[in-house]
């Protein structure tokens, strides 16, 4: 059970995000997703952002975040760190990216 007091109370929301990258772009993401981290893990609602690479595929990354309500989410999404090095750098060496959103049951 998740304890939302921690929180203050506020609900959050959790995206996780599973990628594919293109074969021969694999260190290129690298790259990305470390250039995308620190200004994200700053914005005032984000909670948690945290890039996961697979141990048996280079190709493939794991997106966990967590942020405080769906505004945040879309402030993420129209950063200029997000327009930089997810829309103009990582979704074009993309073979696949599936989001999925959640929310805390309790």
């Amino acid at each position: 059970m998740i304890n939302l007091q921690w929180h203050g109370s506020r609900p959050m929301i959790c995206v996780a995000v599973s990628y594919i990258i293109k074969s021969g772009h694999e260190e290129r993401a690298v790259e990305l997703f470390r250039e995308l981290t620190g200004p994200t893990r700053d914005e005032p609602g984000c909670r948690m952002y945290l890039v996961h690479r697979s141990t048996t595929d280079p190709r493939k990354f794991f997106l966990y975040e967590q942020y405080d309500d769906q505004p945040a989410l879309d402030a993420h999404r129209a950063s200029e760190h997000f327009a930089r090095y997810a829309t103009g750098g990582l979704f074009p060496i993309l073979e696949s990216r599936t989001p999925v959103i959640y929310e805390p049951l309790d």
